[in-house]
C-alpha cells in the first residue's frame, strides 16, 4: 500500500502543491460555522438549473442547493418535504399536494405553489428543451404541450389552487408518484428571478434556493462552494460550508485526501485494491447500470442482427475483475434491489452465435466492417473498460474500434448533436421504481439517444406504470426487457455499478444509499473518529 501511495505522490506532485497554496489546511475538530466539509466534484457541473440538468455531477449540487415536495428517507421512500402532506383520489388521477407554510426562499420570500407550478410547465416547455420533460408525461396534456401539439399551457395538469395547495392531474394512475417529486427537476423555481437574470440566475449573486446550502461561489474548474442557507426551513445544518473541488483526475484527487486537503474521494479502479482494508474505505452497491448505446438510426448498427452480435460477442464476467469495486456483470437492465430485476433476461456471452448474427448481416468474419469510434468521457473506469471492450470486438469478431475520449461537457453536447456509432453511458435511479430505467429507452424520449424506438415496447412501459398487481406489473417490465435487450438490443447492459469511496474518520452524518444521494446537510466534522 505504501508503495503505491508513494508513486501517486511523485505523479501529482506539481498539482498538489498548487491545490494546497490555493486551498490551504485547517486542522482540528469543526462543527457548526467552523466546519468545511471538502471533496472533490470530478468534472465541472454543465448546469445548475434543475430543469436543465441531467448528468449526476449537476444533480449532486442541485440536490444540496434546492428541495421539492418530498424527500427520500434512508429507505429511498418518498416523506414530506416542502409538501407536509398529500392526498390521492380513489381513481388514483388527481393528487394534492399540502405546502408547508414556513419554507421560506433564501431571501427571505415565501415558497408557494405557484413556484411549483411554474417549475413544472418550465420543465414541458418546448423552448426550455429539457431533456427530462418526459418525466412529466403522466400530466394532462403534459405530453401534447412539450411536443407542441398544443399551443398553451394552460391545460396541462398543474395548477396551484392557493399559495399552500397544489393540484396535479394525471392521464393515468401512476403508483410510484410521490417519489417522482422528490426528483431534481422537479423543486420550485423563482420566475421572477429567472425572466429577469436569463440563463445567469444561477450565478451565485444571483440564485436563490430553498435548500440546506446556497451557492456561495463558482470559480469554474476549479471550485464550488456551499454556504449553509439560515433561511432553510428543515433544521439546523451541521456543517457551515461545503468545497466541491473540480479534480478531473480521480489519481490526483486521491493524493490530495491522502495529504489531507479532502474529506472525501472516489477512488479510482486501480486504488481500491490497496485501499479496501482501509477503515475509511466505503462500498455501497448502487441502483446504476452501465451501458453501451448504438445509434441505430445510422449504417451498420440500423441492422438488429449487428447490435446483437456486438453484445453476445462481450464476455461481462471480465469487466468487475478489471475495476475491482463490487460491480455486477448485467445483461438485463433493471439493476439488483429494484422490483422486477431478473438475471436471466439479456443476450449470454456466445462468440459463435455472435459471429453467425454478424455474417448473416453481411460482415463474415468482420469483412467488410465499417470503421467504428467507441466514444466515452473521460474517467478512470470508462478508460478501462473501453479498452476492455475493443479487445473483447476485435478477439470475438475481427472488427477494430478507435477509442475515443472527450471531456464530459463536449461528450454531452456531441450526444445531442450528433450521436457517435456506440457511446458509453450509465443511468443511476431518479427514484426508485423500474419505469426510471424502463422509461429511458421510450419513442423520442430526451434522455434516449440511441434513435430507437418500438412501439410495442412504449405500451409495455405506460401500462406498467399504471398496473396495480405486482405479478402483471413484473410480466410487463420483464417483456419489454426483452425487447430492449435481446430481440432489438437497442443497448448492451454491462454492469451494474458501485460506489467506492474514502471519508475521513472524523466526517460524522454521512450516509451512502444506493441512489447516490450525497445529502450534506447531516454532515459534521469533529475529533472523535467514526
Amino acid at each position: 500500500m505504501f508503495y503505491f501511495r508513494e508513486n501517486m505522490l511523485k505523479t501529482a506532485l506539481i498539482s498538489v502543491l498548487l491545490f494546497i497554496l490555493l486551498a490551504p489546511v485547517h486542522s482540528g475538530a469543526a462543527s457548526g460555522e467552523d466546519c468545511r466539509f471538502r471533496f472533490s466534484l470530478g468534472t465541472e457541473p454543465p448546469t445548475l438549473d434543475p430543469s436543465l440538468a441531467t448528468d449526476g455531477t449537476s444533480i449532486l449540487v442541485i440536490e444540496n442547493l434546492m428541495e421539492g415536495l418530498t424527500q427520500f428517507d434512508q429507505n429511498l421512500l418518498p416523506v414530506p418535504a416542502v409538501a407536509k402532506k398529500w392526498e390521492v383520489s380513489k381513481d388514483g388521477k388527481t393528487w394534492l399536494f399540502y405546502l408547508r407554510e414556513d419554507v421560506h426562499w433564501s431571501d427571505g420570500k415565501k415558497v408557494t405553489a405557484d413556484d411549483f407550478e411554474y417549475s413544472w410547465k418550465r420543465l414541458l416547455n418546448p423552448e426550455t428543451a429539457s431533456e427530462y420533460a418526459y418525466f412529466l408525461y403522466d400530466l394532462e396534456n403534459a405530453e401534447a404541450y412539450n411536443q407542441k401539439k398544443i399551443s398553451g399551457q394552460e391545460s396541462v395538469g398543474v395548477k396551484a389552487l392557493s399559495p399552500f395547495l397544489l393540484r396535479v392531474r394525471l392521464v393515468k394512475p401512476v403508483v410510484y408518484f410521490p417519489s417522482l417529486t422528490a426528483f431534481s427537476g422537479t423543486v420550485p423555481l423563482r420566475r421572477d428571478l429567472i425572466e429577469k437574470y436569463g440563463d445567469h440566475w444561477t450565478d451565485p449573486e444571483k440564485m436563490v434556493v430553498n435548500g440546506p446550502y446556497r451557492l456561495k461561489e463558482w470559480r469554474h474548474e476549479y471550485k464550488l462552494t456551499l454556504e449553509k442557507n439560515r433561511a432553510y426551513y428543515g433544521g439546523e445544518v451541521l456543517c457551515g460550508t461545503v468545497e466541491a473541488f473540480i479534480i478531473n483526475e480521480r489519481s490526483t484527487a486521491l493524493t490530495l485526501y491522502e495529504t489531507g486537503s479532502l474529506d472525501m474521494v472516489f477512488l479510482t479502479p486501480e486504488a481500491i485494491p490497496s485501499y479496501r482494508n482501509d477503515r475509511e474505505y466505503v462500498n455501497q452497491p448502487l441502483l446504476r447500470g452501465y451501458y453501451y448505446g448504438f445509434n441505430t438510426r445510422v449504417p451498420p448498427f440500423n441492422d438488429s442482427r449487428v447490435r446483437r452480435a456486438f453484445s453476445m460477442a462481450i464476455d461481462r464476467s471480465e469487466l468487475p475483475r478489471i475495476l475491482s469495486g463490487g460491480e455486477v456483470p448485467a445483461k438485463s437492465w433493471i439493476p439488483p434491489g429494484m422490483f422486477a430485476h431478473d438475471p436471466s433476461i439479456g443476450l449470454d456471452f456466445n462468440p459463435m452465435e455472435a459471429a453467425r448474427q454478424l455474417a448473416e448481416a453481411g460482415y463474415p468474419g468482420g469483412k467488410r466492417f465499417p470503421s467504428v469510434r467507441l466514444a466515452f468521457n473521460t474517467d478512470a473506469v470508462n478508460g478501462l473498460v473501453a479498452e476492455n471492450i475493443q479487445a473483447q470486438i476485435k478477439r470475438n469478431l475481427n472488427i477494430t474500434l478507435s477509442l475515443d475520449n472527450m471531456e464530459w461537457k463536449v461528450y454531452l453536447k456531441k450526444l445531442q448533436l450528433d450521436t457517435p456509432a456506440v457511446f458509453r453511458l450509465s443511468w443511476g435511479a431518479d427514484y426508485p421504481d423500474p419505469d426510471n430505467f424502463m422509461n429511458l429507452f421510450i419513442t423520442g424520449g430526451g434522455n434516449n439517444h440511441t434513435g430507437w424506438g418500438n412501439p410495442r415496447y412504449d405500451r409495455l412501459i405506460s401500462e406498467a406504470a399504471a398496473d396495480p398487481d405486482p405479478a402483471s406489473r413484473r410480466s410487463k417490465y420483464g417483456e419489454a426487457q426483452k425487447i430492449l435487450t435481446e430481440t432489438d438490443a437497442a443497448i448492451i447492459p454491462l454492469f451494474f455499478s458501485a460506489q467506492n469511496l474514502l471519508v475521513r474518520r472524523n466526517v460524522h452524518g454521512f450516509i451512502p444509499n444506493a441512489m447516490e444521494l450525497f445529502s450534506f446537510k447531516t454532515v459534521w466534522k469533529g475529533d472523535q473518529e467514526r
